[in-house]
């Protein structure tokens, strides 16, 4: 709601605080600093795995919650500790695994904040360029992943087979999963009990304060939960009509500063 007096702001990673060059631009620096100053504490909310997003967060001097896996895994930043851990439900993870299989499309699972594949291949070397984390190679995905749990499982394929993915996969699950796109090249299968803006909340009340009092920004389809949660949710220009439906406000793509321009607009002025 705008005009609310904000507390706590949560940050998307890709796309968002950074670009491809994964640079956080002096502006944004200089506005985080600016609200922090004012006693405004600062969160990631990101798709990424923790050793991804670590970096990021000791950039900016986060040392509290750190919301990773679309919300599947909560860490304390300073230490490395896991807050909250929600796995993916076994069965579905079977499920996904062989239908994946069968097609030929590459899978990805993670367990102790790793990634696991059983190819290495241009959809590896595809995730590798956007998290810039080694993968694991195994055998066998499906056996590896037969009865341990996994935090989440992501399809990595070409754009408009992505699309075809999530139409084909949101049927089959059902209610036991949940289904979102981070990046034009992946669909994520997690628990259908997290995501971004459930996992606000828990980071909000660790705050000792609410979502209502949170300006969170965002420039994906997995963004829009957060951005539903927030007090004031924020899409990024760059992101698709789905996002800038469901915002408060729109401002500038990563390469225009748009996380400075609404911390500027929403919480400094």
């Amino acid at each position: 709601m705008i005009g609310t007096k904000i507390r706590l702001i949560a940050l998307d990673l890709d796309g968002t605080l950074i670009g491809p060059d994964l640079i956080i631009s002096p502006r944004v620096r200089a506005s985080i600093k600016a609200a922090r100053e004012r006693g405004v504490e600062i969160t990631i909310v990101t798709g990424r795995m923790f050793a991804a997003a670590k970096p990021f967060a000791q950039t900016l001097g986060i040392a509290g919650a750190l919301v990773c896996y679309q919300g599947a895994a909560i860490y304390e930043a300073a230490s490395g500790v896991v807050l909250r851990e929600t796995p993916v439900r076994q069965d579905v993870t079977r499920e996904v695994l062989a239908w994946a299989a069968e097609r030929g499309v590459h899978a990805q699972c993670y367990g102790d904040d790793r990634i696991y594949v059983d190819h290495i291949n241009r959809f590896s070397q595809r995730y590798y360029e956007v998290a810039k984390v080694e993968a694991t190679l195994v055998p066998s995905l499906r056996d590896a992943f037969a009865e341990r749990p996994t935090i989440k499982l992501v399809l990595v394929d070409d754009p408009e087979r992505c699309e075809e993915h999530m139409k084909v996969l949101a049927p089959l699950l059902g209610t036991r999963a949940y289904i979102t796109r981070s990046h034009k090249d992946f669909v994520e299968v997690l628990s259908p009990d997290v995501n971004k803006g459930e996992a606000l909340a828990f980071v909000a009340a660790r705050y000792g304060t609410t979502p209502a009092e949170t300006l969170a920004v965002g420039d994906a389809w997995n963004d829009v939960p957060l951005l539903e949660a927030a007090g004031i949710g924020v899409a990024m220009g760059s992101g698709p009509p789905e996002l800038l439906a469901r915002a408060d406000a729109v401002v500038g793509d990563v390469a225009h500063d748009g996380v400075a321009e609404a911390i500027e607009r929403f919480v400094l002025a």
